[in-house]
């Protein structure tokens, strides 16, 4: 059978909420800030589902002893947040991963080719095997810069089947390209929007979420 890219929009009324604040244009930086925390972290609670190594043990309560499963700390776990708008979803993401390390990945985009090129690279020489990597990017959109992360990632020894993506809003430019090249890929979205306009911005989307997050 061929594998095939899977989306996921979760059908979850904290995810609803906050994104219609990060929607909402008179939201000022503070709260949008807020906003793209909770996102990131019920959408990695969502993604990590079925994903996140675990291993069954024994503990003892104060009554008895008794079976328990926790998170295999032998299994690797990596976040890799896209800069600038991927740090803004980096506390909602350790919340639910706190042992995962972080690398951080500076993707910068043309606005008249809309091409991305890559000023900060922090990612590890070799990814061991079988790491888990979240790569937290809000707006997927043409697709370049999430597929330029891929390509470097992969380049280092990711697997596409054991990476998942945590966006706030998602195109289908962006989804038909990554579908393509990496049918393996779960991506986690609070929603998937129409289309990008000629300047490459998600439409109805919110706007450039670095900015909004940062006040610049």
């Amino acid at each position: 059978m061929t594998s095939q890219l899977r989306i996921y929009v979760p059908d979850h009324p904290l995810i609803k909420h906050w994104l219609a604040v990060a929607r909402d244009r008179d939201t000022p930086s503070v709260l949008f800030r807020s906003a793209m925390v909770e996102l990131g972290r019920w959408l990695t609670y969502e993604a990590s589902r079925s994903w996140l190594p675990v291993e069954e043990t024994t503990v003892y309560t104060p009554l008895a002893e008794t079976a328990a499963t926790v998170i295999d700390p032998r299994v690797p776990t990596a976040i890799v947040p896209i800069l600038r708008a991927g740090l803004a979803l980096i506390e909602g993401a350790q919340s639910v991963m706190p042992l995962a390390s972080i690398y951080h990945l500076g993707l910068v985009r043309d606005e008249e080719t809309l091409e991305p090129s890559c000023y900060l690279n922090k990612l590890p020489d070799r990814f061991d095997a079988g790491t888990r990597i979240l790569i937290l990017e809000p707006m997927l959109a043409t697709g370049g810069s999430i597929a330029a992360a891929m390509e470097a990632i992969v380049a280092r020894g990711g697997d596409p089947a054991s990476i998942r993506i945590i966006s706030i809003v998602a195109a289908p430019p962006a989804l038909q390209k990554l579908s393509q090249k990496y049918p393996q890929l779960n991506i986690y979205s609070a929603i998937i929007d129409e289309g990008v306009n000629e300047k490459g911005y998600i439409v109805p989307g919110l706007g450039d979420a670095g900015d909004r997050a940062f006040g610049t």
